[in-house]
């Protein structure tokens, strides 16, 4: 990796890109301390430290929404436009025969995701305005102005964002929004990072047990990485073979090819929709003012939220608490549903199988047709399988040690993955683009 950036930065054309990348990121760090006109930022603060429910969220903005700045909603309304926008496309033609046509239709796809984001920062910002309104949080009051200078600041913070990620896109290195989001991330991992040691190593009885805390937290976070990384690259190759054709006097045609079926066909978008399916209700009933608890004296809802709270999970202290883990096995349920459903709509094995009988391919020892589209169906349930039961170890291994151990921390087995699937299309589009160069200098040569 460190030989693939050094490399880069010996190139005029990818330096450049990259500085502008930096240049933009550093505008990013900015406007997060930029607070928005009439909100009580040092309430909001102290709001979030007692309530946890938004700590996700507050995670992908980099923290710019603890802090109510202009940033505070991020790029999440482009990321949810995304998903819409790619749901969608299976249940609408008109959006599916763009996905089909193209350059020209992505680009339309692109703007049609433009257009929503915009109404779901301006959907977000109005109900976060108005909510910490009610809870007077705004040092003006509720009124129409007050609010409106909130819902322009937000939405106008959020389409900025969305425009830099597009630059960076196009004139710097990477995913724009992508890598904004991977710096969002990466921004907060230092402060946990010094939270982790204070509490295990400084803080530990003897340096005996500081040193194995050490090494445990450690071999956990490189053995994550090491996991994600052989999650995210590995697939299974269906090898396919092409018939020969007769053009003119020459047979052409004959090579053989292969399908590349990801293991983790899916993503990181089960955890996200897991995720989001048990934050919805625990953020609804903070801003009303109901929290998760537990005893003689909670209400039914209160346990129930107990129970959705990630917080509540593996905590072995007492049975009355660790009861409360059955959300954790809902959610590993969750997980590998929603990675089936993502996947049976991102992947039409129908579509392939007809593609290849177009093209004149077929799989060694498979029929064209429908044994082709079952044996395509039956491989990547068995994939798609794996790469759930992945997703799981990924996401349950932080729940696990911070419910047991007690290590909060920001980054969860869903940032680990957008970090490292980040770092590694970054990576690979480097290399692209310096085998690019190195293949145009030698045809000038």
């Amino acid at each position: 990796m460190f030989e693939t950036v050094r490399n880069a930065f010996k190139i005029k054309d990818l330096r450049k890109k990259i500085v502008y990348t930096f240049l933009v990121l550093i505008i990013v760090r900015i406007g997060c301390q930029l607070p928005v006109p009439g909100v009580d930022a040092t309430v909001i603060s102290e709001w979030f430290a007692q309530n946890n429910s938004l700590d996700f969220f507050n995670q992908l903005t980099g923290g710019s929404f603890s802090q109510m700045s202009i940033f505070a909603l991020n790029i999440t309304p482009y990321i949810t436009a995304s998903i819409i926008l790619q749901l969608l496309t299976i249940a609408i033609p008109r959006l599916e025969e763009l996905h089909k046509d193209g350059e020209e239709g992505r680009k339309k796809i692109a703007e049609y995701t433009r257009y929503v984001s915009i109404v779901l920062a301006v959907v977000e910002s109005a109900a976060m305005a108005i909510g910490f309104g009610n809870a007077g949080y705004l040092t003006e009051g509720v009124s129409f102005t007050s609010i409106s200078v909130i819902v322009v600041s937000l939405t106008a913070g959020s389409a900025f964002l969305m425009w830099l990620g597009e630059q960076v896109t196009e004139k710097g290195v990477g995913n724009g929004i992508s890598i904004i989001l991977l710096y969002n991330i990466v921004s907060r991992m230092p402060e946990d990072m010094i939270g982790l040691y204070e509490k295990f190593i400084s803080g530990a009885s003897n340096v005996t047990n500081g040193l194995l805390a050490a090494i445990i937290i450690l071999a956990v976070i490189i053995g994550m990485v090491v996991f994600i990384i052989v999650l995210s690259d590995g697939e299974r190759r269906i090898n396919v073979q092409y018939s020969k054709k007769t053009q003119g006097r020459k047979l052409v045609g004959g090579q053989s090819s292969h399908i590349p079926l990801k293991v983790n066909t899916a993503g990181v978008i089960p955890v996200i929709f897991a995720g989001s399916l048990f934050q919805m209700p625990i953020v609804i009933a903070g801003f009303a003012g109901v929290q998760p608890a537990s005893g003689a004296g909670a209400s039914i809802g209160q346990k129930i939220l107990k129970v959705l709270n990630q917080n509540s999970w593996c905590n072995f202290d007492s049975f009355g608490e660790f009861k409360y883990t059955l959300g954790l096995v809902i959610y590993v349920v969750l997980l590998i549903f929603f990675a089936y459903f993502y996947t049976s709509i991102t992947f039409n094995p129908q579509e392939i199988s007809m593609n290849m009988k177009k093209q004149g391919g077929f799989i060694p020892g498979i029929r064209p047709g429908k044994p082709t589209i079952d044996y395509l169906t039956k491989v990547l349930n068995s994939i798609v399988f794996i790469g759930a039961l992945g997703l799981v170890v990924v996401a349950v291994v932080p729940i696990f040690f911070s419910g047991a151990f007690g290590a909060d921390v920001s980054f969860s087995g869903t940032s680990m993955i957008i970090i490292v699937g980040v770092v590694l299309e970054t990576l690979k589009q480097i290399e692209s683009q310096m085998l690019i160069r190195h293949y145009k200098g030698f045809i000038s040569d």
